[in-house]
């Protein structure tokens, strides 16, 4: 079953997100992921509004936990950790 990342971020620092976005991209792709939704329109209906929302789907939910904690991942989060503030969950899919 796939599984999603969902992330709902505030950047504080532009300039540490774009290089995390661009390791984190190159990451994620490296473990079959692949971006369903990113910062594009949204409606805020309950909770905290996070101007940055991310969606990624992954083949599974062990590679999607492989991913976060991969080498590569980790090295692209030292950036974002002091340039946002972030959520992520890990969600597995329904069955087809």
């Amino acid at each position: 079953m796939p599984a999603y990342w969902i992330a709902h971020v505030t950047v504080t620092d532009a300039e540490a997100y774009r290089r995390y976005a661009e390791l984190a991209t190159a990451a994620i792709a490296a473990h079959g992921g692949r971006f369903l939704a990113r910062s594009g329109r949204y409606v805020q209906l309950e909770g905290r509004d996070r101007a940055r929302n991310v969606l990624a789907e992954f083949p599974d939910l062990k590679a999607a936990e492989t991913c976060y904690r991969s080498p590569a991942y980790q090295a692209a989060l030292a950036h974002a950790r002091d340039a946002a503030e972030r959520d992520l969950v890990i969600v597995e899919g329904l069955a087809p």
